[in-house]
């Protein structure tokens, strides 16, 4: 998303809060999140895919609202009729700029394909829902499950991308031999696939509310959190459109909070983080370093730019939500400055951090403390965490660099965690002179930052020859 995208979506959200009656602000937020789908998706080279792509989204998500309806409620009330409408409405009416030239500032997609081909996927789709209400309920939403990990999958993976954009790319009469993982560039997918995940798995386990297909999908596909986080709950999101009607949007301190927090993103995000990615640590850049203080230089400007990128959409992301009416979770906070790597993980991205906590890491190691004979703790420990680090990583892309980077923080939580409980007794004692604890502290940053800086190597190049290469003259060889 660009600097553009971001003033529009601000004055749309100044329009809403100014112009709109109090009634009818959800259900704008979900007819103006769809359409962002649209609109956001960047220009695909495989004809019809970028109207397709964020079809197939709104069309996953409606199905993960009816795999998440308690069996015995499967039914649409008059709001979810309505809401079905709405999307429908979205799906069939950008489908009309095959034949209707719009003007560019309502152009939310290339060339669509024929209208009765959506028409008749809209119906496919409409008979697999229907299939699915005749499963078991547990079967249904297992499947759904399947659905959405074996996409992300596909997308994640190169070769298995490059493989299904060259199917897509011989339906659309083009050469196949021309296809690349970048012809699936499905923008939020990633972030929608971890919404539906945490939905779909509630149900499972009985603790999801009880949501309303528009409130469903605005939940899913909301547009300021759409293509980057902050990952959200379902309940919480849900409460704060409860609230929507109530609420002063207008309100001084609200406005000026959120502008204020939109400014600095901005700041961040396009002044510098695009600053330091002139010269930050990259695979043409490593090549051409002059030596090993350069290379120092460009993996420090990396981390940072990464940190100011990602912080800075966080800002932008939360400030808009604010104005709109929804107040999104945090996604940082000064993670840099942590003394430990554990501190670090719960201060960077911690929406993130939290999901894969609540539904990896906290039920893998309840599994393996219930197991007869139970397993070390270190051995659990090391299990956990490093099962909890490469999943972050392979979400990234399934790849080994990308792997390397999640078992290098797996590695680093673990022994953190078999230092921490082994020195318990001596740090309470280091409490109690506060000079030296001071200089522990300083020391157990530098560790703590200069072990994240390097992970960063694994991250930003694709190849691991040449982070090894890499690695090595970092370290003066």
């Amino acid at each position: 998303m660009g600097f553009a995208e971001f003033v529009v979506l601000l004055g749309l959200a100044a329009l809403y809060g100014a112009l709109l009656p109090a009634a009818w602000r959800a259900w704008a937020l979900m007819l103006g999140s769809a359409l962002a789908v649209y609109w956001l998706q960047p220009l695909l080279v495989v004809r019809w895919l970028d109207y397709s792509l964020p079809t197939a989204m709104l069309a996953l998500t409606v199905g993960g609202w009816w795999l998440t309806k308690p069996h015995d409620a499967r039914r649409f009330t008059r709001s979810d009729g309505a809401a079905l409408a709405l999307i429908v409405a979205v799906i069939v009416g950008l489908a009309l700029a095959r034949y209707v030239e719009f003007p560019a500032p309502l152009r939310f997609t290339s060339r669509p394909p024929e209208l009765v081909g959506v028409v008749g996927a809209l119906a496919l789709g409409w008979g697999i829902a229907w299939a699915s209400g005749r499963l078991a309920p547990r079967r249904a939403v297992g499947l759904g499950l399947l659905l959405v990990i074996g996409l992300l999958v596909v997308l994640q993976t190169p070769p298995l991308a490059e493989a299904a954009a060259a199917l897509l790319r011989a339906q659309a009469g083009q050469n196949p031999a021309l296809a690349s993982p970048l012809d699936l560039r499905w923008l939020g997918f990633s972030y929608v696939a971890f919404r539906l995940i945490h939905t779909l798995r509630d149900r499972q386990t009985g603790i999801l509310p009880d949501l309303s297909l528009r409130d469903y999908v605005t939940f899913v596909v909301f547009a300021p959190a759409f293509t980057a986080g902050p990952i959200d709950r379902a309940e919480r999101f849900q409460s704060d459109l409860a609230a929507l009607p109530a609420l002063r949007l207008w309100d001084a301190e609200r406005v000026t909070g959120a502008l204020e927090r939109i400014g600095v993103g901005l700041f961040k995000k396009f002044v510098i983080a695009d600053s330091l990615a002139l010269f930050a640590l990259s695979p043409q850049n490593a090549d051409q370093a002059l030596n090993g203080a350069a290379l120092w230089v460009m993996l420090y400007a990396y981390g940072l730019r990464l940190f100011f990128d990602f912080s800075g959409y966080t800002d932008i992301a939360i400030g808009l939500g604010r104005l709109l009416g929804v107040t999104l979770p945090e996604n940082f906070n000064r993670p840099y400055l942590r003394a430990n790597l554990t501190a670090f993980w719960q201060a960077w991205h911690m929406s993130l951090t939290n999901w894969v906590r609540f539904y990896l890491f906290s039920p893998l190691s309840r599994a393996l403390l219930k197991r007869d004979p139970k397993p070390p703790n270190a051995l659990i420990m090391f299990v956990c965490h490093l099962s909890t680090m490469a999943l972050i990583g392979v979400w990234h892309g399934v790849t080994l660099p990308f792997l390397l980077w999640g078992v290098w923080h797996g590695l680093g939580l673990w022994i953190h965690k078999l230092w921490s409980d082994r020195t318990r007794a001596w740090y309470l004692r280091l409490k109690q002179q506060p000079r030296r604890l001071q200089a522990w502290t300083v020391a157990a940053w530098l560790l703590t930052f200069h072990f994240v800086m390097l992970g960063w190597v694994w991250f930003t190049l694709p190849d691991v020859e040449q982070a090894l290469r890499v690695f090595g003259r970092l370290m003066g060889g």
